[in-house]
């Protein structure tokens, strides 16, 4: 099957990169130069804009988006529109928020344009092990890529799904990386008790190894920790600053709108934006509370 890949990074070229693999003709497009290059050099087609990968495509044509959620999309939308025809489908696998992909769904469908969107998870791994995809939109647009959706998939059946109408892959990719937050949240917790514990000088990196097999706890997000501990078991040269890229916050905001109690999701949250602080006036202010009370010491800088 044919492919307009838009978005030839590192995520967007891995993902074209398996399809290639499959056996599937894949055209390419960013605006980076450098990205062209390596991707052709992994058999992907590079076109030097966006009106010479839509013109290289077979109608009616399917073009993946993989470009940064917010602003990016909706202008690579507004550039694409002068270019396509009724019945072309337009995949957003990038990280957007629901509402905004309904917005971009609405306003395709006046000029009888599909949009799909596919929630991506799998990150740097997923050109070896293969994706797993949450996907919203039509029944009939998504059945007519299940070659694409299929050779993307750890397999053709399984790993991959149409979960709802457009907006559903992404919200259910949302959920997905709250309950991710609160994993990683609960795996760092106890490892750092287990660091703590000096007494028993305790090795993580074989601790982790052991619980990849047989524990309760296993999974691929303990298998990345246990290698990233046997890597670097003091976590040296690390700064300790979380990043979130958004899924999170979306995840409670609906979760609050809703009426759903997620106290572990908004924790973890809370945590990554507590690893930013540098210079914490809360903290700060807390030990000036217990010296103004109880006399108790504060530390000087």
């Amino acid at each position: 099957m044919e492919l307009g890949m838009i978005g030839l990074g590192r995520m967007g070229a891995n993902m074209a990169q398996r399809l290639v693999r499959g056996g599937h003709r894949i055209k390419g497009f960013d605006f980076i130069a450098d990205s062209r290059a390596r991707a052709a050099q992994n058999g992907i087609e590079p076109a030097a804009s966006l009106a010479e990968l839509v013109g290289k495509l077979a109608t009616p044509r399917a073009l993946w988006l993989m470009v940064p959620a917010g602003a990016p999309v909706d202008e690579t939308i507004a550039n694409l529109l002068p270019l396509l025809a009724p019945g072309d489908v337009l995949i957003d696998g990038g990280n957007s928020m629901y509402k905004d992909t309904q917005r971009r769904a609405r306003q395709l469908a006046e000029r009888k344009i599909h949009y799909v969107d596919c929630g991506t998870s799998g990150g740097v791994w997923g050109l070896e092990e293969g994706y797993s995809l949450m996907i919203g939109g039509d029944a009939a647009a998504i059945e007519a890529l299940t070659p694409i959706f299929a050779a993307l998939a750890p397999a053709p059946d399984r790993g991959w799904g149409r979960v709802g109408p457009v907006g559903a892959g992404h919200y259910t990719k949302m959920v997905h990386n709250g309950i991710e937050y609160g994993m990683m949240q609960a795996y760092a917790e106890g490892f750092s008790i287990l660091e703590h514990k000096q007494e028993f000088a305790l090795d993580l990196a074989r601790i982790g190894e052991i619980w990849r097999h047989g524990s309760v706890v296993r999974s691929w997000l303990l298998d990345l920790t246990a290698d990233a501990l046997k890597k670097n078991p003091a976590m040296e040269g690390i700064a300790p600053w979380v990043a979130d890229s958004g899924e999170g916050r979306w995840t409670l905001a609906d979760a609050i709108e809703l009426g759903v109690p997620t106290p572990v999701i908004a924790l973890s949250l809370l945590e990554r934006l507590r690893s930013r602080d540098k210079d914490s006036f809360a903290d700060k202010l807390l030990a000036a509370m217990r010296n103004q009370f109880g006399g108790h010491e504060m530390k000087k800088e």
